[in-house]
């Protein structure tokens, strides 16, 4: 799946690193988000290291798809990556 990405911000000289370690962190949780028919795509990281993501398939239409974004998504992201502050999902 392609994905659109732009970083915002002072932080985007050195956001490269954040990048790649959200996109690593992503791949680790995309086959639980898979194997319920949903999936995640990286759109950007905005000023501040606030993480912005589409859930799409099952995962975008799922009523607990704020909780999975909150208790797992973001948690396993700020985990894993440095500078990031919090993991948002675009419409």
């Amino acid at each position: 799946m392609s994905t659109d990405t732009t970083i915002d911000g002072p932080a985007a000289g050195g956001t490269a690193e954040m990048e790649t370690g959200v996109r690593q962190a992503i791949d680790v949780i995309r086959p639980a988000l898979q194997a319920d028919g949903g999936d995640i795509v990286f759109n950007r990281i905005a000023e501040g290291g606030v993480v912005h993501v589409t859930l799409v398939g099952a995962c975008g239409t799922c009523p607990v798809s704020t909780m999975t974004l909150e208790a797992g998504v973001q948690r396993i992201i700020m985990d894993r990556v440095p500078g990031v502050t919090s993991v948002v999902a675009d419409a």
